[in-house]
């Protein structure tokens, strides 16, 4: 018994160890994230070993653990590609950055935690993370449209959806999803941005089946996005209120454009501005 006791001790020592060598850390961006939102994980790995360490050269150096709310381990859709190697000097801390979201299925509204866990082969040990919480959370759909997608080969167009929807995070924001017909694929989903309670954004579809998007992000501010049915963002710029509204038109050649207000530059834009001293003084801008 007593030996048995020794063995466990010694054990315990070992981990503890370890553990007071290397630090690792989860941190993450916020609490709460729109379901198939991006969710990236940091691990933050803190050596304070007192010599080099070699990290990243086995497929589980460093794994994962997802946990719902009743302790139950949450499905692994496929293995996570973490392989990287790399050396931490003594007395450095190193972050790797993972989104898990593909790769976990959390599908399912509520809360759950998060840990990782850091394996050192020269050590022969394993240092685990503390558990962060977060929680999956739906959006209210405020609207949404089909829209094809022409093929190159001349076949039938696909036909995919956009989905605007709002969601409570650290403020009320704007998403949009896109996804197949019937939505049971999510192509991509991104927010675009805080949304004022009291506003009704203004989706317009182009010729080419890009979603334009205006809507308030402040009393006085608007936000002007560009999405196309593959989800990518191509534009994002700011407006803002002055002697008339901004509000989304569509010109003679069928271009969708941001008319009255005033066009306000930011190091953000996207694309970023072509002259950075431009002065504030369009009214009307057309991608």
């Amino acid at each position: 018994m007593r030996r048995f006791l020794h063995i466990a001790g010694l054990s315990l020592l070992l981990v503890l160890s370890g553990s007071a060598q290397v630090l690792v850390e989860v941190v993450l961006d916020q609490e709460r994230y729109l379901r198939d939102e991006s969710l990236p994980v940091k691990v933050r790995i803190t050596n304070r070993s007192g010599q080099t360490l070699k990290l990243g050269r086995e497929d589980d150096w460093l794994a994962f653990n997802v946990e719902s709310r009743d302790g139950r381990n949450v499905a692994l859709v496929s293995d996570i590609p973490v392989k990287e190697e790399f050396t931490l000097p003594a007395s450095m801390v190193a972050t790797r950055r993972v989104d898990i979201t593909p790769y976990y299925d959390l599908g399912v509204s509520g809360r759950y935690t998060v840990s990782a866990t850091v394996k050192i082969p020269e050590w022969n040990e394993e240092v685990p993370s503390k558990s962060k919480t977060f929680e999956i959370v739906r959006g209210a759909n405020l609207w949404e449209q089909l829209v094809g997608v022409p093929s190159s080969d001349g076949a039938a167009p696909e036909v995919r959806k956009y989905v605007l929807q709002q969601a409570h995070m650290k403020h009320l924001t704007l998403f949009v999803r896109v996804t197949d017909q019937n939505e049971n694929k999510t192509y991509r989903l991104m927010p675009l941005g805080p949304l004022v309670s009291f506003s009704r954004p203004e989706p317009q579809v182009d010729k080419d089946s890009n979603l334009h998007l205006l809507f308030q992000t402040g009393a006085r501010s608007f936000s002007y996005s560009v999405v196309t049915p593959k989800g990518d963002l191509i534009l994002r710029q700011r407006h803002d209120y002055t002697r008339t509204r901004p509000v989304l038109r569509s010109g003679e050649d069928a271009r969708i454009y941001v008319a009255g207000g005033q066009r306000l530059f930011a190091a953000d834009d996207i694309p970023p501005p072509v002259t950075p001293s431009l002065t504030n003084n369009v009214s009307a801008v057309r991608p």
